[in-house]
């Protein structure tokens, strides 16, 4: 057995030439040496820089040997490496140079996925249409056609998910005749691939089965669908006409037809490239790059919908076809590529095409190496100046020799040479150039692609998986080694593995059938739980009848009481008509945020309303106190407010926004029906909360200010006398926040709890109680209920708990603690977090829908919630959720709100009516279409009502005190 022991720039290496291995040594180990033979003989040359350090190690590796009773030779010469260095200087690049060609590759990336730039970018950045790798769920049994060489395989896949993940894998090799490969027409390739198809079935007993089938088509394709593949142009040596400018799936299907002795589904075409990413993602749910280097080179990733224009649709991801062989193709590479190169190509079946392919793919390399020792040998610096046939035969030096030209002298015998030490030296070093090279251009072609990845997911720092597949990265001893050491000096920021694909091509085929089978089986099964949460117009039309039959019997005296929609009085008979003048106190009480406001009204050519407001927070354990507590803190804030705006003593007019369901006898009084909004507060409801907030004052031990309540209202009212005081023609106040409801100017004739038929008077609808007494049971579902079980009032405001911000978010968290249980999300698994009631947030539905870069969002909102693990699939499927469950929300309200507009046309007998909504509240305001929703389905219920969305601002404080201006107003004029 012999040995090299080889001594470069400070670096002892070993090789031994029987394995074609290379290992290097550091001084006192000896690892990876495999010591079989009595005698070893050691090559022994330096480049006059460190001898003395070899000849220590030689020392110690002599100790070593004795005591194994082995005896070595050492033989000395003079070292080529600079000669050869010099000669192939042009094939060495330098890490700014790999950094200039990923730049130069990033370039290529956005030109191929920009619709404008694609038609003549050289990176074509195909889609592939697959929108999903492997969660580890995937079940069942499925075919697999691998083509992409000379021979093609048939394959019987099957895949369980029964607790763990289990692939078993029956394939049968095929050749395919080169006549085939090279001939003419389309039909005998394709008859013949579908004939082994038959030959493989009948193996097995299974031609009577229609199973699902993927097909591996390693050939660069337009795909228009996930089982449509047109063909662009052969490579790897094939030449077939009539197939370029078709689609394979197609012409298989047609084949399989002609026979008519089996059938199967075929569901997907890819390439081996996706298939290799594919198959390790069942590994590795990181893995979202596949990388082959072998007979040919080819990348694809996992690219944002966002960014690819040639596909509609911005949400989720899709794997793109990279086919980055062809960079280069437009001259993007001339400046690096050297007349070795350029030899190769021009005696290529495909000149000026695959350029990149060419640098770096095992089909070219021993080539490559050929043509530069033909070209040293001539110029005297090989082999004594002496040729062979063999040598300058051209394609001769197959890449397996060139494996085995790393050290081994028997190859370069085969050619007819006779080499001396220095030979295999040189050549050696020849193919490490060559190698190299290839390595280090792979290597700044996927960095680029790694920071693409990493700025579509704004991170700081990338953790990723690429699967690799083909002969040169897994046959190569050291292409792997200096690969991933390149890519990591390129891109330090990102954590990248780089798993080895076993049998991609295959696998992954029948991985990404898999995969789309379980995806439209989760979809129908998703979608029918969703369903439940999708209005129809006629479910629409049924919820406004509903409201109108309510809001008529909230009216009536004799149904009042019963009435689930209250239609309560709020004695506010007029909305402000621009007279109103003078300043004004408020306070604005509707959550756990309460505010005081000094309000300004000024009338004539200078009219406008000025505002000065302070916000103070309400403790949870004053909301869910006494009410004595509630309304001294109250008290106390007021006092506060007041010295801050130095107007202590002062007696202004008070206007107090009560955002509670009450009933009222006058404007100025306001009886508690009962608590909402989480507040539960002992010994307020049924009472009067003007007259709790006075005992309040009186109770404070020093008092230096008294105030003079003149109305009470709602955030609604409010709301209504807001806009009013901008638009005359708001008539309807609708609040869409923490709670909702609406309030409208109700003619007095229909109002029979109050006396008088005269005029309007506004009615507080109160209509988050709707459905309290069944009538929307039709349309709850389980995630509905469990909201309101859950809740501190079951059973009460069941239309405010499928429209409001306070509940939107539970029932989206139920609906995914749903989906997860039956594992159609999380790939089955909770999060703790997940389970704790109130922890998704309606504020991130609007999050969720209004970023542009809304899966970014969600996946961070989902780390919120302990899912670190979710996928790209995952966060797609949590946004569905949030715009299902928002869209219903919308729709409700448009329904209610239709029913209002509808009744005011029909009070006032009018064929068409014009009318303007005052509209406030956070869901409203932040959400980014549930404005636009609840207007097309206010359109579509009622056609005759051309009504205006006018959004408020700060009715809810602002309002109360227009009420009270008003109310003064008409104070004064009665007066």
């Amino acid at each position: 057995m012999s040995f090299c022991l080889l001594y470069v720039s400070g670096f002892l290496c070993w090789a031994s030439p029987s394995k074609g291995l290379v290992h290097l040594l550091s001084q006192g180990s000896s690892e990876g040496f495999s010591l079989n033979a009595h005698t070893l003989n050691f090559l022994v040359w330096c480049d006059g820089v460190a001898l003395n350090d070899a000849i220590q190690i030689l020392i110690y590796l002599n100790l070593k040997l004795k005591a194994l009773s082995l005896s070595w030779k050492l033989t000395c010469v003079s070292c080529p490496l600079p000669q050869v260095d010099k000669f192939l200087y042009h094939l060495r690049l330098s890490e700014e140079n790999l950094m200039d060609v990923s730049m130069r590759f990033r370039r290529e990336m956005d030109k191929g996925l920009g619709r404008d730039t694609n038609p003549t970018a050289a990176v074509k950045m195909l889609p592939t249409y697959v929108r999903s790798t492997p969660d580890g769920t995937e079940s069942g049994d499925f075919l697999a056609l691998d083509l992409g060489g000379t021979n093609f395989r048939v394959l019987l896949v099957k895949v369980s998910a029964n607790g763990k993940q289990t692939v078993e894998i029956e394939n049968q090799i095929y050749v395919i005749p080169e006549t085939l490969m090279r001939g003419s027409g389309s039909e005998q390739l394709f008859d013949h691939i579908a004939e082994c198809l038959a030959n493989f079935l009948d193996k097995l007993n299974i031609k009577d089965k229609k199973l699902p089938l993927g097909f591996t088509f390693s050939f660069p394709c337009q795909q228009t669908k996930l089982d449509e593949s047109f063909l662009v142009t052969w490579t790897k040596g094939f030449r077939a006409s009539g197939v370029e400018g078709k689609d394979v799936v197609g012409l298989l299907r047609k084949a399989i037809r002609k026979r008519g002795d089996f059938d199967i589904d075929i569901v997907a075409v890819i390439n081996d490239t996706v298939g290799t990413m594919m198959t390790c993602g069942y590994d590795d749910h990181h893995c979202e790059i596949g990388l082959i280097v072998g007979t040919g080179t080819n990348a694809c990733y996992m690219e944002e919908m966002r960014n690819l224009e040639l596909v509609e649709g911005d949400e989720g991801r899709m794997c793109v076809n990279m086919e980055w062989g062809a960079f280069g193709d437009d001259g993007a590479l001339d400046d690096l590529r050297t007349d070795f190169d350029r030899e190769i190509d021009a005696g290529s079946l495909n000149p000026g095409k695959q350029l990149f392919e060419k640098m770096i793919s095992g089909m070219y390399m021993g080539e490559l190496v050929r043509i530069i020792l033909v070209k040293m040998t001539k110029e005297g610096q090989l082999f004594q100046g002496r040729t062979t046939p063999q040598l300058l035969g051209c394609s001769l030096l197959t890449y397996h020799c060139y494996f085995t030209l790393l050290s081994h002298t028997h190859t370069l015998r085969d050619l007819g040479l006779e080499p001396s030490e220095e030979d295999c030296v040189a050549v050696q070093r020849v193919c490490q150039i060559v190698s190299t090279r290839a390595a280090h251009l792979c290597a700044a072609s996927l960095a680029a692609v790694l920071r693409q990845i990493r700025d579509n997911k704004a991170l700081d720092r990338l953790r990723t998986t690429v699967g690799v597949d083909g002969s040169v990265y897994k046959n190569h001893p050291v292409f792997a080694r200096r690969l991933h050491k390149m890519v990591r000096r390129l891109v330090p920021d990102c954590d990248v593995r780089f798993l080895r694909s076993e049998d991609g091509s295959g696998k992954g085929a029948a991985m990404v059938t898999a995969v789309a089978y379980r995806l439209a089986k989760q979809h129908i099964e998703r979608q029918q739980i969703l369903d439940s949460l999708r209005l129809d117009r006629d479910q629409l039309r049924c919820v406004m009848r509903k409201m109108e039959a309510e809001m008529q019997r909230g009216l009536a005296r004799d149904t009042h009481a019963t009435a689930s929609v209250r239609m309560l009085p709020t004695y506010v008979r007029s909305t402000p008509d621009g007279t109103e003048w003078g300043d004004f106190l408020a306070l604005d009480l509707g959550g756990t945020n309460f505010r005081v406001l000094l309000v300004r009204v000024r009338s004539g050519k200078r009219r406008n309303v000025e505002m000065h407001n302070k916000i103070y927070t309400i403790p949870q354990e004053i909301t869910q106190g006494t009410g004595e507590e509630l309304f001294d803190h109250i008290v106390h804030c007021i006092a506060d407010f007041l010295e801050y705006m130095g107007m202590k003593g002062a007696a202004l007019p008070l206007g107090f926004t009560f955002s509670f369901p009450c009933h009222q006898n006058s404007l100025d009084q306001g009886i508690l029906l009962n608590w909402t909004k989480g507040f539960k507060a002992t010994g307020c409801e049924g009472e009067d909360v003007v007259a709790l907030l006075k005992d309040a004052i009186h109770r404070m031990e020093v008092c230096d200010f008294d105030l003079d309540v003149v109305a009470v209202v709602n955030d609604t009212v409010g709301t209504m006398m807001t806009c009013g005081y901008e638009d005359p023609r708001c008539e309807v106040g609708l609040i869409v926040g923490t709670g909702t409801n609406a309030c409208y100017m109700e003619e007095m004739r229909n109002l029979e709890l109050v006396e008088g038929d005269e005029g309007r008077m506004c009615v507080n609808m109160e209509w988050g109680a709707f459905g309290d007494d069944g009538a929307l049971d039709d349309f709850c579902t389980p995630f509905d209920r469990a909201v309101d079980e859950s809740s501190t009032n079951p059973g009460k405001q069941r239309f405010e708990k499928m429209i409001s911000g306070m509940y939107l978010g539970e029932i989206v968290r139920n609906v995914l603690l749903d989906f997860t249980a039956k594992g159609l999300l999380f790939r089955g698994k909770l999060s703790e977090r997940l389970k704790t009631r109130g922890i998704f947030e309606t504020k991130f539905l609007s999050q969720i829908e209004s970023d542009r870069l809304a899966l970014r969002q969600v996946r961070s909102i989902l780390q919120h919630l302990g899912l670190t693990s979710s996928t790209c699939d995952d966060s797609i499927l949590v946004k569905e959720v949030c715009s299902v469950v928002a869209r219903r929300a919308a729709q409700l309200c448009g329904a209610g709100l239709a029913a209002v507009v509808e009744r005011i046309r029909q009070n006032r007998g009018l064929q068409n009516l014009s009318v303007t909504v005052g509209v406030d509240g956070t869901l409203y305001k932040l959400h980014p279409h549930f404005s636009a929703i609840m207007r097309e389905t206010l359109r579509d219920l009622a056609p005759q009502c051309d009504v205006t969305l006018l959004q408020s601002e700060d009715g809810s404080g602002k309002g109360a005190a227009l009420i009270t201006a008003v109310a003064c107003r008409m104070r004064g004029s009665r007066k």
